[in-house]
Formats: C-alpha cells, structure tokens, sequence
C-alpha cells in the first residue's frame, strides 16, 4: 500500500505546475498598484492596531513568563525536563542506540552537508526584484518538517542548498519529510498537557516524497503522555467515629457557617467527575441552603431548634436536629463598614474562573453598599501593593476603574498582601464600625507564609485588633482549600467557593449582610448524653471544628463566628438503649457503669457565644427531648443534604440506602424553593449517582 501511495504522490506532483516567477511578479506589482489607488501609499499610512516586532516579542515574554511562574507552569516545565532526562540518558550510552540500523539516516548524507542551523546562520547573497521582495541566490530548497509539524531530525541530499522563499512571499513548497510515524490501522496523535501535538504544528504537512528518501519510524509506546496539573488541597479530617454513651458522653464542636465545600462538588459534578472525597464536608453541604428555623423572641442574637426524628438510613436509630437561626437587623440599622478588597493578581489567577470572574462579582457586590461605606483595594503578586486608597462607595465609577486595571501575573506573595491589608484596614477602622478584609484567591500562596499552621498564627494575632476576614476562593486545578479554610477559620470570618456568577449573587448579594456583619463570635455547642436512654452516638460532618470537652468552658480558646440572619445546622445520629442497631458490644472484663439520669431527656443541650468585642461568653442551654418530633421540609431535606455527603465519602454507616433513597427524600422535601437552590441539588444528586456507577 506504501508503493502505491507514493506513486498517487508523484502523479499530482507530475500534473503540478512549475512556480512562474515572472507571473509571480506581475500580479504582486498589479496588486500594489490596486491598493495604491484605492487605500493609499505609504506616505499617508493609516493607524493600525498592529504591533510592532518589539512589542510583539515583549508580550510573547511577558505572556511565557506569567505562565512558567505560576504552580502550574512550574509543575509542568519541572516534569517535561524529568521526562526527556529519563528517556534519552539511557539510550545516549550506546551509539546508534536512538535510531537503529535500519532508520540511522544521518550516514547517508554527504560529508559536505550542512545543517539546517549552519544554513540559516550563513548569510547569503540575495537579489532585489523591482517590487522589493527578496529572492535567495542559492537552489531551491525548503526547511524539512515532518506531518506532524514538528522539525526533521534528517537531512536529504535535496536539502543541502538553501533559499528562504518566504521572504519572497511565496508559498512553502515541501518535499517529503523525513519523519512520519506509520501505523497500521489508525493514527496516532499524542497529548501533552491536553494538547495535540498535531494541532501545534508550525507549517502544512508536506505533499509529495523525494526520489529515495528514507523513513524515521516513530513508535506510539515510544511516546510519554504528561497528566494536567493538579495541586489542589483541601482541609479534612477522618470521618467522626461511633462514640460509646458509657465512655463519652460529652459532644464539642465549633459552628461553621462555610459553605465552599458546596461550591466545590457542585463544580466538580457539573464538570462530570466526582469531587475528591477530602473536599467534601457534610456540615457545609447541609449549611449551604436557607432553612425557615423559627427567629430569635428572647435576650439572645439567636434561637436553636431541637428536633428528634427517624433516621431514614437506619431504623435502629434516631437523628437529633438542631437548627440554630441568627438574628436579621434591618439594614438601616447595620453599622457602617469599611470593606478592604484583598485580591490576588499572581500569574495563577488569570483563568476566565478567576480573576475575571472576581471582577464580576465584586461589581455585583458595590451596588448593595451603602454610600457611606468605604472600600480600598489592596492587590498581591510578587510584591504587594494599594491600588486603590479607602473610597466612599458612592464614588462607584472610581472604584470599577481601579477593578477594571487589574491584571494576573507573578509568584504569589500572600503574606505581604495580608500584612498591608490588615494595616489599611485599622487606618480605616472607626468607633462603631465594621471593619473586614474579603481575600479573593486560588489559595495559592507560594511566597513568603504558604504553611496554614503559620498562616493560622500569622491570623490569630490579627484579629486582635477587630478586624475580620473572609475569603472567596475561585477556580480549580491548584485550589489550596486548606489555606483558605486556616484563614476563615482563624479571622473571625468564613469561607466560600464562587464558581459561577449565580454563586456571586448568593454570597455577596443574597447574603451580603450575613457574610459582612457578626452577630456573635467564638460560638461553641456541646451536648451530653443521657446513658440510660443513649447507647451510641455519632456527630455528622464538624470533624475539622472538633473542641476537647475543657474548651467549651475557656474563653480564650477561638471558635466561629455567625452573621446576622445566618442559619446553622447539626446532625447527631444516636443509638437508643436496647436497640439492635447497636454497633458495640459489652466487655468481658468491664464493669457496667450504674445507668442514671431522667429518661425523659435524650441529652442535654449547651451552647456558648460571645457579643461582637466582648470577652466573656454567654451560656444558653435546654434538655433534648426523647419522644419523635414531626419533621418539617426542612429538616428532611437538611437530612437529605447530610446523606449526599455521607455517600459522596463513601457512606461507611448508611447500610443499603444509596443513591435513589437519597434522591428520593431530596425531591419530596424540596418544599418553597423561590432560588431553586434545592432543584439544583437534587440534579448533582443525579450527575453523582450515574458517575458513581
């Protein structure tokens, strides 16, 4: 069939004309005349928006060094380079070893040949035609490429001389290349870093073969094929264990109110993967939707709800409910806020889900501020610096300049940036006032402070001074979760995932004021179980706010923050006295405890908040009550959202009950959904289980 294909070849190069020089010339002269005439000559060139050679280099520069020194850029080039070390040393110990007898061309060129490199180096004599183009001295001859784009490593004997015919305008005329991989019954075109190489390549394929030339046989073993990038990292923790009543009776956690978790599966399902099961934390899966708890009527910022209902995975079980709802001020009454604007300008920010989106969301943002507030903007990349000094934000215009002038590039100096914005905003702090940094980032810190634990400290001392900070991540790929979270955690602020510009509107618009403004800080909840009527128990989702049973007590030890109009949910799963779901088994050698308490109560219930800048904390406690409490929409579906997480980590208590149980009790308990945040979830329920298959 290779015979018959070359001689296909050389019969279209038989039936193909020979360039006519003279023509050639004529119809560039008759085309410089037409333009003349009808678009101008030189004298009176027009303004074009094309740049020049130098211009055109420095952005090439500019763009490869942003690039390269991003996480990404630097993983890649680092493996490339480790690659072609381990694939080449080895065979350059023994000659001949690359090419092997039958495809060692090289021996066949003649002793005067010169390389391609020598050729374009020499200069040589050229003649000007009467339009100005160039025409070489020397033969014709063209640059060998091979189909697939890419240089020949072999030269002809046709090869020897060298005219450069583009200078003269005229079109590349190739002779065969001297590489081409030969596969039987299907090409072969290797990805690197997603690409094609074929769809790289710098000039056509070349048409027709050269009288004897010899083939370079490529093997596709032979060829290595480099994974995408991926450094992402997520803040996790083993899934919470069954806890025996006798041995521990006591439950202690801090609130969370992040939601970026949410964010990150919704965007890992959308994508058609499955999230890791790291970035999963149920807590933020069940907190991401608004619940219709009942509001606060008493002295306290809020009012916890406690409900004791089936479990629909186990019927051996029951589920403890308890919904916290935080207070709504109106917004005439919120104090004023000084907002600084920390936005990472690193060369890993520049995906159209980054920066780009960033800038959308923070104008989403300026239209719910109040003329009196204030925003500055402080900006980090290799060095940190304020692009925008405290503004009022009825000065809108002046402020989306200073949004639309930002650009990504550089390494990512977080600390600096962290340690100016923390310092414009005590200079903008006022009595009454609040004060907070929103960081927008990738997470990507990899200058100066990139540990969480030594971030952790670096935050700790900051919030001292009353300011709080939350953080907005954006993109996948290198998101650094962690980071994120030990900056949330320990600022006095939360954390959320922004994906898309609906998400934006949610976290910035929807819940503006409770993401801005604290209603209660250091917020700890601890429940004990009653012995005689709870045999087992499990905490669902919390494993990274975990508190030893002393902290709840010790007001210096740091705990979350709720804003105002905030929900918080918490799940126990509990094992009653008696039941044949009990997982643990008596001890031979142990002795039973004496069981006491009132078996009217399942546990009791405390909770532990401070007021915004105070130091000592509130207590506020209540019984759990034994009998089953109806339950509400929205305590199904908080339950539903609790089983989805559970099964996205591989749902090592939940029995038989899968994905179609799941999806099930999300559908019947979607109740008023006016955002259609519970249609959605109950879609990547769908998109999970049939990638879960």
């Amino acid at each position: 069939m290779a015979d018959e294909f070359d001689d296909l070849k050389a019969a279209f190069d038989a039936l193909t004309p020979e360039p006519d020089t003279l023509k050639k010339r004529e119809n560039i002269a008759r085309a410089e005349e037409i333009f003349s005439k009808s678009q101008g000559t030189r004298t009176g060139a027009r303004q074009t928006v094309q740049k020049g050679r130098m211009s055109r280099l420095l952005d090439g520069v500019t763009a490869m060094t942003t690039f390269l020194t991003s996480r990404a850029g630097l993983t890649a080039s680092t493996a490339l380079v480790a690659v072609g070390m381990i694939a080449i040393l080895p065979e350059m110990r023994t000659p001949g070893a690359l090419f092997g007898p039958e495809t060692a061309v090289l021996d066949s060129v003649p002793e005067k040949a010169e390389t391609t490199g020598q050729r374009r180096n020499r200069a040589e004599p050229v003649e000007q035609d009467s339009v100005g183009a160039q025409t070489s001295a020397s033969p014709a001859a063209n640059e060998v490429r091979r189909q697939d784009g890419l240089p020949s490593i072999e030269t002809s004997s046709a090869d020897l001389a060298f005219r450069d015919d583009r200078a003269a305008g005229a079109p590349m005329v190739q002779d065969e290349p001297m590489m081409e991989a030969e596969v039987a019954e299907e090409s072969f075109a290797p990805q690197v870093q997603g690409r094609a190489l074929s769809d790289m390549a710098l000039v056509a394929p070349a048409p027709a073969p050269a009288a004897g030339a010899k083939r370079l046989v490529v093997e596709p073993s032979d060829v290595v094929v480099m994974p995408e990038s991926d450094t992402e990292a997520y803040a996790s923790a083993p899934e919470n264990r069954l806890k025996v009543v006798a041995e521990e009776p006591v439950s202690t956690f801090s609130i969370d109110v992040d939601t970026a978790s949410y964010g990150v599966v919704r965007s890992s399902l959308t994508a058609g993967v499955m999230p890791p099961k790291d970035a999963v934390r149920v807590e933020e899966m069940v907190n991401y939707f608004p619940y219709a708890y009942p509001d606060p009527d008493g002295v306290h910022p809020f009012q916890p709800t406690i409900s004791v209902v089936p479990t629909p995975w186990n019927q051996g079980t029951r589920l403890v409910h308890i919904g916290i709802q935080g207070e709504l001020p109106a917004v005439e009454d919120r104090p004023p806020l000084n907002l600084v604007f920390l936005i990472d300008t690193s060369g890993s920010m520049q995906d159209a889900n980054k920066l780009p989106l960033l800038k959308q969301s923070f104008r989403l943002m300026l239209s719910e501020l109040r003329p009196e507030d204030e925003v500055s903007i402080v900006t980090y990349a290799g060095s940190a610096g304020q692009v925008l000094k405290p503004t009022p934000a009825a000065e809108r215009s002046v402020i989306l300049d200073a949004l639309d002038r930002l650009e990504a590039g550089g390494s990512t100096a977080g600390q600096q940036g962290l340690q100016q914005a923390y310092a414009v905003a005590e200079g903008m702090a006022g009595d009454g006032e609040v004060t907070r940094v929103i960081l927008a980032t990738d997470g990507d810190f990899n200058v100066g402070l990139s540990d969480p634990e030594a971030l952790k400290e670096f935050i700790a001392e900051k919030r001292e001074s009353g300011t709080y900070l939350s953080v907005l991540g954006f993109g996948r790929g290198n998101l650094d979760d962690a980071t994120m979270q030990a900056l949330a955690q320990n600022g006095n602020g939360q954390a959320s995932y922004i994906d898309t510009l609906s998400e934006a509107r949610k976290v910035l618009v929807d819940q503006l004021t409770g993401a801005l403004f604290p209603i209660a800080n250091d917020v700890k909840i601890q429940v004990e179980f009653n012995p005689a009527a709870i045999a087992e128990y499990r905490l669902i989702g919390y494993e990274t706010r975990a508190l030893a049973r002393e902290d709840f007590n010790n007001d210096r030890v740091d705990a979350g923050d709720i804003g105002a109009g905030h929900r918080v949910t918490a799940i126990y799963e509990v094992t009653p006295v008696g039941s044949d779901a009990i997982l643990n088994g008596p001890l031979r050698y142990g002795e039973m405890p004496a069981l006491m308490g009132d078996l009217a109560e399942l546990g009791f219930f405390k909770l532990r908040y401070k007021a915004p800048g105070e130091a000592t904390s509130v207590l506020i406690e209540q019984p759990i009550p034994v009998p089953d409490t109806a339950a509400s929409d929205d305590v199904r579906f908080s339950i539903a959202m609790a089983g989805f997480g559970e099964l996205l980590r591989g749902g090592s208590y939940l029995g038989n009950w899968g994905w179609d149980e799941a999806i099930a009790l999300a559908s019947g308990a979607r109740g008023e959904d006016p955002f259609g945040y519970r249609a959605e979830a109950v879609t990547l329920m769908r998109l999970a289980e049939a990638l879960d298959r």
